[in-house]
């Protein structure tokens, strides 16, 4: 079958896929962008598979199909599906209170203003649940997403949010010397929630948190690049991370620390390196409902679960990082949901379709309606701050996320018979 009867096969127009790749391929030529990986697939099977531009521009390694990613916040649904396996199991619950694992986070305080003075506070109405850490309404915070006091308070107590060297313990008790930034349960709030949920998991299971993923996820699914440690061997495939340097123009390589040896801090959060295969299984096990080749990791109705909206109207109203995500979007088990595609410049694809990206630029998409799975990889860093969604989207040096949207629009526009939708593809 040569690949133009493929691809209308399943459903798309060979032209315009083949259109994508030239289109995403200006970003890098302007010099906005190093490089790009994309993998898009329809029932299971690869339609469209890009590597454009540089792994690295100073030694002109080009980007392959086996590149390797910082996948940052992508990390935060791998670690939420490893939970909701202990949940099916009953060895956690929702509405457990996390303290029974993480005593180190009982009896907290709360700021009475998330951007006021430290010593400010007032006892916590009630204790942080696994619930509350899968919908991040925990109140525990992130630095770059906190303002005034807190936020230099985290980055003193606990350092950099995904290379660290401290234990689990260390980290945990340091977390716990911190107020809260909103009572838990009152509010969607960015923060380390997700690494808290995963350092619980191995205290739960009684073994680190990257034994439980390897064990119960990576090994399960094949996937052989994801982890939080990069073993020498794997290190020239790692693609550099790049920013965008106003004085030149230009971009700058960032150069980032790496562990000697598999570390104890691995942030469920933030911490992961993957690739775009083994991301794909991943997304394919979960818009099969669970199961991948035979494996089941969930019940179906745990994924319709994962996939259901849990934040209330009023905390619908509250903005994320400046933007009104939630409006139009909901936000599950450590997945957002997209709800309403009407004028929604936050969500692309059909309504039901999951995906959490990663601050390095990293975006996926599992799309029920149309059995589409997106895949679009680069390591393009941005600055950010509580209110600097806006300028993660558009800003001076935020072609990552201008190109996406090409992409997303390109791959649907490319659907000979997509399920409804506006296109109005953007994302953050």
């Amino acid at each position: 079958m040569t690949k133009d009867v493929f691809c209308r096969a399943h459903g798309f127009d060979p032209a315009r896929l083949a259109a994508i790749g030239p289109l995403l391929q200006a970003f890098v030529d302007r010099g906005e962008l190093a490089g790009i990986v994309t993998l898009t697939s329809r029932g299971g099977e690869i339609v469209q598979s890009e590597q454009i531009g540089w792994s690295d521009i100073d030694t002109k390694t080009p980007m392959r199909e086996g590149t390797l990613f910082r996948i940052a916040s992508m990390s935060k649904p791998i670690t939420s599906v490893a939970a909701l396996m202990l949940v099916e199991e009953g060895k956690i619950a929702l509405d457990d209170p996390i303290s029974k694992w993480i005593p180190e986070l009982a009896n907290l305080s709360v700021l009475r203003d998330a951007a006021g003075a430290l010593n400010d506070i007032q006892p916590a109405r009630r204790a942080i649940t696994i619930e509350d850490l899968f919908t991040h309404r925990s109140g525990i915070a992130y630095a770059p997403f906190s303002e005034g006091p807190l936020k230099q308070a985290y980055e003193q107590a606990l350092g950099d949010p995904g290379m660290n060297r401290l234990s689990v313990d260390a980290w945990l008790t340091a977390l716990g010397t911190l107020p809260l930034a909103y009572q838990p349960g009152d509010r969607f709030h960015y923060g380390h929630s997700t690494d808290v949920l995963g350092f619980l998991l191995g205290r739960v299971e009684g073994k680190p948190f990257r034994r439980v993923l390897q064990e119960r996820i990576f090994a399960p699914l094949g996937m052989r690049d994801t982890d939080f440690w990069l073993p020498q061997d794997k290190r020239s495939r790692l693609a550099s991370l790049y920013g965008y340097e106003e004085a030149s123009g230009k971009l700058r390589k960032i150069e980032t620390d790496m562990y000697d040896q598999p570390p104890e801090y691995t942030p469920g959060g933030g911490g992961l390196i993957s690739s775009a295969a083994d991301y794909h299984r991943f997304a394919r096990m979960l818009l099969g409902g669970g199961v991948l080749d035979g494996i089941r990791l969930l019940r179906p109705e745990t994924v319709r679960l994962m996939r259901t909206n849990r934040l209330t109207e009023a905390q619908r109203k509250v903005p994320f990082a400046g933007m009104p995500l939630w409006q139009k979007s909901g936000f599950g088990l450590g997945l957002s949901i997209a709800e309403d595609l009407i004028d929604n410049p936050y969500a692309c694809g059909a309504t039901g379709s999951i995906t959490w990206p990663g601050i390095f630029g990293t975006w996926w998409q599992a799309d029920p309606a149309n059995d589409l799975v997106m895949i679009y990889l680069i390591q393009h860093q941005v600055p950010v701050s509580a209110n600097s969604g806006s300028t993660i989207a558009t800003g001076r040096g935020a072609a990552g996320r201008r190109a996406l949207p090409v992409y997303q629009r390109g791959i649907y526009e490319a659907m000979q018979n997509p399920q409804a939708f506006p296109l109005k593809a953007q994302a953050t």
